[in-house]
């Protein structure tokens, strides 16, 4: 099943004009395009086309005008007079302050209105943790990216403070390409990339145990010291390449 059908597999049988399915609809394309912009499938600089995107969706272009000017007001994307909207690009030392933000923010998650995990939520971080088991046996970046939203999705659903939840899904989302982006130009992409991937694996495997034992609060300390390491170990590796680059 490709990536469009399953997103949207849930509103085949509503009318594309029923309110409810309409809104939903919204939401899904919402989330695929998002998804492929954090994911670098589209990547800086593209051209998002309002009739590609309609026809792809099977959708008027009303709908997609909608959910481009969403991405916009989010900073993932930006119009353009003359060329269009475009997928803004991103740059670490403009992300600081949004990251100083994500790690102040990432300690309420188990203050603010905390939601216990029940079994089933204990299955789905533990079928997590066993997901980087397997990444670290086979490394690859677009997996490690890809579980990291997952894994921050599963994080944020521990909260039922609805203003914390959008408030930290819209800073994640503004931050989380900047890896693949960075990672991505390093003469030591492989290495990084398998450091970076253990260091993943012992965040996820301590909030587990965390999960496990039901104490939220250490869940959010863990989270807040491991967002500002990530952001230093990758502004400093994108610094040194950048000393390197200027030396050649």
């Amino acid at each position: 099943m490709s990536e469009l059908e399953s997103i949207l597999e849930s509103d085949t049988d509503e009318p594309a004009t029923a309110p409810g399915g309409s809104r939903e609809r919204i939401e899904r394309i919402y989330a695929v395009l998002r998804r492929r912009i954090s994911l670098l499938e589209y990547p800086p600089g593209e051209r998002l086309r309002e009739e590609a995107l309609a026809e792809e969706f099977d959708v008027s272009r009303t709908p997609i005008r909608r959910v481009l000017a969403r991405l916009e007001d989010e900073g993932l994307l930006r119009s353009v007079h003359g060329v269009g909207t475009i997928v803004t690009d991103i740059d670490i030392d403009q992300l600081e302050q949004v990251y100083q933000l994500r790690v102040e923010l990432a300690e309420l998650i188990g203050k603010l209105a905390p939601v216990r995990p029940d079994g089933h939520k204990v299955a789905a971080f533990r079928a997590l943790l066993a997901r980087c088991d397997a990444l670290i046996a086979k490394p690859d970046a677009r997996e490690f990216a890809t579980i990291n939203m997952d894994f921050f999705h599963l994080l944020t659903s521990l909260t039922a403070n609805e203003p914390l939840r959008a408030i930290s899904e819209r800073l994640y989302y503004q931050t989380t390409r900047i890896w693949l982006k960075t990672a991505s130009r390093l003469a030591s992409y492989k290495e990084v990339l398998h450091n970076e991937i253990v260091i993943f694996h012992r965040e996820v495997a301590d909030i587990v145990a965390a999960v496990e034992l039901g104490d939220l609060e250490i869940i959010g300390h863990i989270r807040r010291s491991h967002i500002s390491m990530s952001f230093l170990r990758l502004r400093d590796s994108a610094h040194a390449e950048g000393a390197t680059d200027s030396k050649t």
